[in-house]
């Protein structure tokens, strides 16, 4: 693997603890800022629309850009942001931070994604995957509550430019290890923003789009409301939950690890067996809840398989999307991120409905259920194509 994968992962981590420190943080910021804890809350929603809708138009923004160029740019806003952000006394000046910090963390990833797998063997885009996605992991892992100790210690405001020097290693990585000019690998851009979008729009890459964002959507609706489970219902501490938090973060970090070793070679069995391990999983805990050994192993567990699962998912779009190397990564950050925000909010309403505490890991269990038949209703369409014909390249397995 080249050097400057893991130090793009080192900024994955970096905007992966700002979009997730904020769980931490939002009392005093409230108190700092005279305005309420939702009001506060608002500053996540605007970074998960952020990520949702920057990713795509931030990739085609960038597609006449070397991906240095991209890559740097993208960075330097999301660092400068979070100078803005710690120093500002203004709510609307935050809000305005957040928005434009989610806009580069999408484009920033998107480019990632792209430039990694171009740097890399034809076969190897699973490891590479992994390797950007494991910042992710981290950052629930070691980031978020390091975060909220910062918050604890120094204020708010120390975490913002925690944030921001952590991204200056990755910076320097970049201005020295990725070309500054379109090199032979990166050379193939791929055609034009409507001919990339045409070739997103193939039933293969459809479909990897709309599971990735039902197993992160199941993934993020337990992750967020694991703390009122294992206090309520496991009857764990509260000053345990940071400790449940990065136990989940780490099976995740496991997870992306071992299915970035087994997407390039097994995707489809991965896939199958991880995605019915999944189901059964969150069905076990929803119902052994109330057992501590039993929920905390099953945290862990659960936090590999979504992780697994989830990055291999990546990883195959990207394998699909051949007609849109540009965009692939961009629509497959957006889908993820449209789970993460999807799968909070329906276990929001569950819990609205008074459904309990347990009555988000049900939820999961259907995001998966229901990404698990949508992969069989596709396995079952391209096998009947393949019956009346050969398939395109579009829609032949991985």
């Amino acid at each position: 693997m080249p050097f400057v994968l893991p130090l793009l992962g080192l900024a994955v981590f970096a905007q992966g603890t700002s979009e997730f420190m904020l769980s931490g943080l939002l009392p005093g910021i409230a108190r700092d800022l005279h305005i309420s804890v939702p009001a506060a809350g608002s500053l996540t929603s605007a970074f998960a629309v952020g990520m949702v809708i920057g990713a795509p138009l931030m990739a085609m923004l960038s597609m006449r850009w070397s991906r240095r160029r991209a890559l740097l740019a993208f960075l330097i806003v999301f660092l400068l942001v979070h100078v803005l952000g710690a120093v500002t006394t203004h709510y609307g000046v935050l809000l305005a931070t957040r928005i434009v910090a989610a806009l580069a963390n999408a484009g920033f990833l998107a480019v990632a994604l792209a430039t990694a797998t171009a740097m890399v063997a034809p076969d190897a885009k699973g490891r590479a995957t992994s390797v950007l996605l494991g910042g992710t992991t981290m950052a629930c892992v070691a980031g978020v509550p390091a975060g909220a100790l910062l918050g604890e210690l120094w204020g708010w405001r120390s975490a913002f430019w925690a944030v921001a020097l952590m991204s200056l290693p990755a910076a320097l990585a970049i201005l020295r290890s990725v070309p500054a000019d379109p090199a032979p690998q990166f050379a193939d851009a791929g055609p034009g923003p409507r001919g990339q979008l045409r070739a997103l729009r193939g039933p293969r890459l459809v479909v990897l789009l709309l599971l990735g964002a039902l197993v992160n959507g199941a993934t993020f609706c337990a992750f967020t409301y694991l703390a009122p489970l294992v206090t309520d219902v496991t009857g764990i501490g509260a000053g345990w939950v940071p400790a449940v938090l990065a136990l989940f973060g780490l099976g995740s970090f496991v997870g992306a690890g071992l299915g970035g070793r087994l997407a390039d070679t097994r995707p489809v069995p991965l896939l199958a067996t991880g995605g019915a391990a999944l189901l059964l999983g969150w069905t076990v805990l929803a119902l052994t809840a109330g057992n501590p050994v039993a929920a905390l192993v099953l945290v862990f567990v659960q936090g590999a398989l979504s992780f697994a699962v989830g990055s291999t998912l990546v990883s195959q779009v990207l394998y699909a999307a051949t007609g849109a190397p540009s965009l692939g990564g961009g629509f497959a950050t957006a889908a993820l991120n449209v789970g993460a925000a999807i799968g909070p909010w329906c276990g929001g309403a569950a819990l609205t409905a008074g459904f309990g505490f347990r009555s988000p890991l049900w939820v999961s269990a259907l995001l998966t259920a229901l990404a698990l038949v949508l992969a069989g209703v596709a396995h079952g369409a391209r096998r009947r194509t393949v019956r009346h014909g050969a398939p395109s390249a579009q829609d032949a397995p991985a």
